[in-house]
């Protein structure tokens, strides 16, 4: 696992201009202070217009403390509330698969990695499945997906939030809501080939599911957890991102048996 982590800072070390020892990396610098690229945050705030699933209890902040102390100094502190699954999060493959990685399970090979892009937005409707025609459409215009990378899906719904009713196709709230949904998301038969023909780490979306908003079955949800490759939902940004070249850190709340968690999620793109 090590050996896997440390590849993606050395590739990012050598495209940013740093050169590395035969021991390993002698600077970091260029990554992390403007020179070799730059960064962009891929996650949503949380607040009280973060967008959850109709029936999963939403984000809140509840004040402890926020004001001058007896002793003269500021002091604020705050207690919050969320289910795992809501704005930017992690679902781990455990969401859906009972043997799949629970949240402080998931390899870091799988949250810090190369990134592809594949745009869809041209094409993208309320009711929109990404095919494997547009997999392997990106593929003969970009080059096959890499083994290890993080597979980012954007639909330009990003656009839409934190418009609730634009976003998620109602503003209904509760069970019934879910009849309600439209929004785009992945066909199953394309995470069943990209299981087959492709090894991502990961695979992302700018919606609020990696099934699309109609689903009942959550069909791509049980093909892709079942795989042991976890998904991230709600990313943001991602037209910041080119369709190759960046890398991305995701890393998760780390919540012992979890089943996914909020998410802060950026992206190095090098100069």
């Amino acid at each position: 696992m090590k050996n896997v982590w440390m590849a993606v800072p050395l590739v990012i070390i050598s495209i940013a201009g740093c050169r590395p020892t035969p021991d390993g990396p002698s600077d970091f610098a260029a990554v992390f202070d403007g020179s070799g690229g730059s960064w962009v945050d891929l996650s949503y705030a949380y607040s009280d217009e973060t967008i959850y699933w109709p029936t999963a209890e939403p984000f809140r902040l509840t004040e402890v403390a926020n004001g001058e102390t007896e002793a003269g100094y500021f002091y604020s502190a705050f207690a919050f509330s969320t289910a795992e699954h809501g704005g930017t999060h992690l679902d781990a493959p455990f969401h859906f698969s009972r043997d799949g990685d629970a949240t402080d399970e998931v390899p870091l090979s799988r949250l810090i990695a190369p990134a592809v892009v594949v745009d869809v937005t041209a094409k993208a409707s309320p009711d929109y499945l990404v095919t494997v025609e547009d997999l392997e459409a990106f593929e003969v215009e970009h080059g096959r997906i890499p083994d290890g990378a993080v597979l980012l899906i954007r639909t330009g719904w990003g656009d839409r939030w934190p418009d609730r009713a634009a976003y998620l196709g109602t503003e209904t709230m509760g069970p019934d809501a879910v009849p309600e949904l439209h929004f785009p998301g992945i066909h199953p038969d394309a995470t069943r080939w990209l299981l087959a023909n492709r090894r991502v780490a990961s695979v992302g979306i700018d919606t609020a599911s990696i099934d699309y908003g109609q689903s009942s079955t959550f069909e791509t949800h049980v093909v892709l957890y079942g795989g042991n490759v976890p998904g991230f939902e709600n990313v943001a940004n991602m037209g910041l991102l080119p369709p190759t070249g960046s890398f991305v850190v995701a890393l998760p709340m780390k919540i012992k048996g979890g089943s996914g968690g909020p998410l802060r999620m950026v992206a190095f793109i090098p100069n």
